[in-house]
């Protein structure tokens, strides 16, 4: 797909006719630097979210998988979470079948606060209220534009502080 980009604010693409179709537009979504990853279950919905995030102006790094041969979610679960909970990256796209195995592994990491989310109510609240970094999608059970609308709600939504960040500040292990 041939993007064009009018005035930082457009975008746009010419479909085989070469007519041109706006896309999107970059206005309400700060660019920001996203870690996205899957496993072979994840893999067609991980490239079309990475897609839009890139659409969205956003820089995605991916790391896998990179194709829909049999893989081991953990290994992409691991490099996401790792990304996230030391900092690199701000926030993570994890997507399985189910969106639990990648959920399970990423929230293993001390400063990853994983959520599995399928609709975009799930996704807000959750960074609302248990100020997720890591949205995880469940491939087999979530239709592409809702998954769009869950990654845009996650990325687009703040943490409320307040009630909520004493309740979030207690899931780190022993503090109580």
């Amino acid at each position: 797909m041939n993007l064009f980009k009018t005035n930082g604010l457009c975008y746009f693409y010419r479909d085989t006719e070469h007519n041109f179709h706006m896309v999107n537009f970059v206005l309400k979504c700060k660019e920001m630097k996203i870690v996205i990853g899957s496993d072979h279950a994840g893999f067609e919905l991980k490239e079309n979210l990475r897609e839009f995030l890139v659409l969205e102006g956003h820089e995605v790094v991916d790391h896998g998988t990179y194709s829909l041969d049999s893989v081991d979610y953990p290994d992409f679960a691991h490099k996401v979470a790792n990304d996230v909970n030391n900092g690199t990256i701000e926030k993570g796209i994890l997507v399985c079948g189910s969106g639990q195995g990648v959920c399970m592994t990423a929230n293993k990491y001390q400063g990853v606060r994983a959520a599995l989310a399928w609709t975009a109510e799930i996704a807000g609240l959750s960074r609302e209220h248990n100020n997720a970094n890591v949205v995880c999608l469940p491939a087999r059970f979530i239709e592409v534009l809702e998954a769009k609308n869950v990654v845009k709600t996650f990325i687009e939504t703040s943490f409320e502080g307040g009630r909520h960040e004493r309740r979030v500040n207690k899931i780190v292990v022993g503090i109580c």
